[in-house]
């Protein structure tokens, strides 16, 4: 069940609300080196409550007049650590590290570079990236005000401990 539960002193964030913030933000690009542009989109949250990781699997194109075809697309799957940053009120991604990147028409030393240069700025474009952000008023009742403790990935969603 999502939502606050004040008897339990708990926030679970669903999969599907946590989708729908990380769809807000894409797609995101960036430049690396000056010579290659690196673009995600179409974001896919997956959740691991074994690791107590969650991650991104998002679509990835490259492009730079330095490769042939200048525009190469492909998959790049990111899991991250989760954080609390209390000045924002947000539940951010912390040191993601690239999984998984395949490069769709591509072989040999040239694939294994563009793999390497998407994984980094995949990477960086995830840092902090933040997954949910919470209001002052969501987490004050009354006169009690809530900060964020333990998080943990579930099947369905992250809960939060509430302190």
């Amino acid at each position: 069940m999502a939502g606050f539960n004040f008897f339990t002193s708990e926030y679970t964030a669903t999969r599907e609300e946590l989708q729908a913030q990380i769809d807000k933000r894409f797609p995101v690009q960036s430049r690396y080196a000056e010579l290659f542009t690196v673009s995600l989109r179409q974001p896919k949250l997956e959740l691991d409550p074994i690791r107590n990781r969650a991650a991104i699997t998002a679509l990835l194109t490259i492009q730079s007049p330095l490769i042939q075809p200048p525009k190469v697309d492909g998959i790049v799957s990111v899991s991250s650590a989760l954080k609390y940053d209390a000045e924002s009120r947000a539940l951010r991604l912390e040191r993601p590290k690239a999984e998984r990147i395949e490069i769709h028409g591509l072989e040999g030393r040239d694939a294994e570079r563009l793999q390497q240069i998407g994984g980094v700025v995949a990477q960086e474009l995830l840092r902090n990236q933040p997954l949910r952000t919470f209001t002052e008023k969501e987490l004050t009742v009354g006169r009690k005000s809530y900060v964020i403790g333990e998080i943990t990935v579930e099947d369905d969603g992250i809960k939060v401990q509430l302190l």
